[in-house]
């Protein structure tokens, strides 16, 4: 049930990838829409249920929080080192950006993917209610997370056949993870570490990079209006699925 479950993420992800490539002739429209997407899922979905699952402290911080820092100061190390390793070997970077960082968010992106599936067979497992209604959730924001995946392997300069290599991974990784539970289950601590770190990746790429680059060219109003509407989309999906 889990593994059928999981066909329906499969094809809301590759639904808002499919939005994403579509409509090109709007890039600052469809950045800023990203932009709001990822700080929606990171504030009100990913930090949450890693604070709910991490919930040790050290040295009076919860470790969630801490790796939450750490995996957006990673985040920035990684592009950096990347974008000195290409300028030091006289590469060249599509529009200042390294196609690598694009491609490694890409593939963090599907690990959370698989993460969602091994949610949604952990939850089957305790009950039917509860394996649906952890299934709705992941449903719901799987169509954000195959948009963004497509958005952000585009937008650091990657060739469009990796960004729908990469869509598609993301799109069969849920499936993945929720057959994975049939042999092994994941430590609820690690799992909330995890999302912290992710969440922290995910902030400095929406903050950093895909936000300044949606008003580069084109600073409107309505790219703005986009932002919003992709963090109060994340707060709606949150809402009902709770």
């Amino acid at each position: 049930m889990a593994v059928l479950v999981a066909l329906g993420a499969f094809l809301m992800t590759l639904a808002g990838g499919w939005t994403a490539l579509r409509v090109t002739d709007r890039r600052h429209l469809v950045l800023g829409l990203a932009g709001g997407l990822m700080l929606g899922v990171v504030g009100l979905d990913l930090l949450p249920e890693a604070l709910e699952a991490a919930g040790t402290e050290v040295f009076g911080v919860p470790a969630a929080l801490l790796l939450f820092v750490a995996g957006f100061l990673l985040a920035h190390l990684v592009e950096r080192l990347l974008a000195h390793r290409q300028a030091a070997h006289g590469a060249e970077e599509a529009d200042g950006r390294t196609p690598e960082v694009g491609l490694t968010t890409a593939a963090a992106m599907v690990g959370h993917s698989a993460m969602d599936g091994v949610a949604i067979g952990a939850a089957f497992q305790v009950g039917g209610g509860m394996g649906t209604a952890v299934a709705l959730a992941v449903v719901a924001h799987d169509f954000a997370d195959g948009f963004n995946t497509y958005t952000i392997t585009s937008l650091y300069g990657n060739a469009r056949r990796r960004a729908l290599a990469m869509l598609f991974a993301d799109a069969v990784a849920p499936v993945a993870g929720a057959a994975s539970t049939l042999f092994f289950t994941i430590p609820e601590g690690v799992l909330g570490g995890y999302l912290g770190l992710f969440g922290g990746v995910l902030l400095y790429l929406a903050a950093a990079e895909i936000l300044p680059e949606a008003h580069h060219e084109h600073p409107a109003h309505s790219t703005l209006l986009c932002t919003i509407a992709g963090a109060a989309f994340i707060w709606l999906v949150v809402g009902v699925a709770g």
